[in-house]
């Protein structure tokens, strides 16, 4: 009789183990699938932000050339800076300051319009040099911010 139990539970043991094994894999690949579509999330946000930043450097050179329509075209600056400063804090490539940086130059954009149209040449060049993929377009934004009389018009 001990032999047909302990062949009992030897065979739940191997089942057990098989059971363990299987479900690890299974586990392993669920994660790898995440983290996969988690870099692919990723890498659409980024895509959109360089998108919507490209915009914002268009639409400026678009407000300085232009005789026309500059409320329209100011219009179009504010909504493409909003639209790139919802995709920044989506991305975990960005750094903290930077994500502020873009998000203040954003608010200034939107909150100062008095004062942005003579700095408009400066956030250009802030622009390009972030989608240049150089450090220095977020401190160049962020002296851009610094510069605005956040108590005046």
């Amino acid at each position: 009789m001990r032999t047909s139990q302990e062949s009992i539970m030897k065979r739940r043991m191997v089942s057990s183990i098989i059971l363990f094994t299987i479900t690890f894999v299974a586990m392993l690949v669920f994660v790898g699938l995440y983290i996969d579509e988690t870099k692919r999330t990723q890498e659409t946000y980024y895509v959109q932000y360089t998108t919507n930043m490209k915009h914002v450097s268009e639409d400026i050179s678009s407000y300085l050339n232009a005789e026309g329509d500059k409320d329209f075209r100011y219009t179009r600056i504010v909504s493409d800076m909003s639209s790139a400063n919802s995709f920044a804090f989506l991305l975990d490539r960005l750094s903290e300051e930077d994500k502020k940086a873009v998000n203040e130059l954003n608010a200034c954009i939107m909150k100062y319009p008095e004062q942005m149209p003579a700095k408009l040449g400066d956030m250009q060049k802030a622009v390009d040099d972030i989608l240049a993929g150089l450090d220095k377009g977020y401190e160049e934004a962020q002296a851009l911010v610094d510069s605005i009389d956040k108590l005046g018009h």
